[in-house]
């Protein structure tokens, strides 16, 4: 038996091992230091970390100044095209998620007589539907110009 205590051995290897990986690790930490800029000094990344800390955005608390926000937000109502362009087409042109393609006359006319007619169909888009969310997701829209789209593809479609 050359080596009689091995678990010893093993130990004292294992030991030595670890020893010189830490010291490796510590030489090689010491040289990224010296080599590399401190990120805190550098004022560019300070600035770029600055702006990654930005809000998105500002919550409004007072009411007079919630008041002057809401007036600048009105705008001039879409007409349907604008609205078909917008919000519609993204998912209308191409009939995803089943959406009823635009000009498709089977398709419009089993959904107008399934939801009762422009007005019944007008109330699903405005609610939402299935995987078209509430007003296709123009939150901002009016029930009018919802209305106005819908009979829009709906006339599109020869309904």
């Amino acid at each position: 038996m050359e080596h009689e205590n091995h678990d010893k051995v093993f130990f004292l290897t294992f030991g030595g091992v670890l020893a010189a990986l830490g010291a490796i690790f510590t030489v090689c930490i010491v040289a990224a230091g010296l080599i590399a800029p401190e990120p805190h000094k550098d004022p560019r990344l300070e600035e770029k970390l600055a702006q990654r800390l930005q809000l998105p955005g500002q919550a409004i608390t007072d009411p007079e100044a919630l008041v002057k926000v809401a007036a600048a937000a009105e705008r001039a109502p879409y007409t349907a095209e604008q609205v078909l362009q917008k919000y519609c087409n993204a998912c209308h042109e191409s009939g995803l998620m089943d959406a009823p393609k635009n000009g498709d006359s089977a398709a419009w006319s089993a959904r107008a007589s399934a939801a009762g007619g422009l007005d019944g169909l007008a109330a699903s888009a405005i609610a939402g539907k299935n995987a078209m969310p509430p007003r296709g997701g123009g939150v901002d829209l009016t029930d009018d110009e919802v209305k106005a789209a819908v009979e829009a593809m709906m006339s599109a479609g020869g309904v």
